[in-house]
């Protein structure tokens, strides 16, 4: 699943090329999450001022409203001066005088939806709960500690539900939580403050490097120019099951956590 970096990489390669651009058509396809909420056809000459990011949304600031576009387990955006013939698997083109976007989804759970604000209720009933972002100014180490002393689930559980801290998928809490020496099974409020600080750091940190590296490419993943990520080579945990600990030599254990499974160091890890 394309995780907080990988979003923000998708944004970076093409958000400055369809900046200003005006929508010529929207083109869908099969149905996917969420509908868009207005007739496709409502969108044609509205300008795209701009693309942000919250969590793992993106969003495509319009001279009218927004479009929210949420690329799911397995899709990914490519933006292009023109796209070949839509296959069975390409549910959106937003055609613009600048070049088409494409949504390519193969399990159909990414989303384009439209809202009026991003105050709005189509908007807030999926940006409404998402945490801090953790590469914003926002992002305090004092409030985090408070937070998570609220908190009695496990830290990799509190870190995945987004809502304390928004973005830290389960790739990059297993890294985090490796990098911050702290076990994830250890309950959030057991957390010392000298060890929230450390993993407040490392989270900056992880997410920071995994931007720079252009996201990971574990499976499908590509940017919108159709570039891979190389984030997953330099992991010190995840994926590493029975491999020697880059620090210690011991060998790095997995379990399932919420049916996501994570990846740790039983020596360097301290509950």
């Amino acid at each position: 699943m394309p995780e907080l970096p990988e979003v923000e990489v998708t944004r970076r390669s093409f958000a400055d090329r369809i900046a200003s651009a005006h929508i010529l058509a929207l083109h869908l396809g099969k149905p996917l999450r969420w509908p868009l909420g207005v007739p496709a056809a409502s969108l044609v000459g509205r300008q795209i001022w701009g693309v942000r990011r919250r969590g793992k949304y993106l969003l495509l600031d319009l001279d009218q409203g927004l479009l929210l576009v949420h690329l799911g387990m397995s899709g990914s955006l490519n933006f292009a001066p023109t796209q070949p013939e839509a296959g069975p698997h390409d549910h959106m083109d937003l055609v613009t005088d600048r070049g088409v976007l494409r949504l390519h989804d193969p399990r159909r759970f990414g989303a384009v939806v439209w809202a009026p604000s991003e105050d709005s209720p189509q908007a807030q009933k999926l940006l409404g709960r998402l945490g801090v972002e953790p590469l914003s100014a926002q992002f305090d180490v004092a409030a985090f500690a408070l937070a998570l002393k609220k908190r009695q689930s496990a830290i990799k559980q509190v870190l995945l539900a987004g809502d304390e801290v928004v973005g830290v998928g389960n790739i990059y809490a297993s890294e985090a939580l490796f990098m911050a020496g702290i076990r994830p099974t250890t309950k959030a409020s057991r957390l010392s403050k000298p060890r929230v600080a450390r993993l407040h750091a490392a989270i900056v940190q992880v997410l920071t490097r995994a931007v720079e590296q252009g996201g990971s490419s574990l499976k499908d993943f590509v940017n919108a120019e159709g570039r891979t990520g190389y984030f997953q080579l330099e992991a010190a945990v995840y994926g590493r099951a029975g491999e020697p600990c880059r620090v210690c030599a011991t060998p790095i254990q997995s379990m399932l956590q919420g049916q996501r499974t994570t990846f740790y160091c039983p020596t360097c890890q301290k509950p």
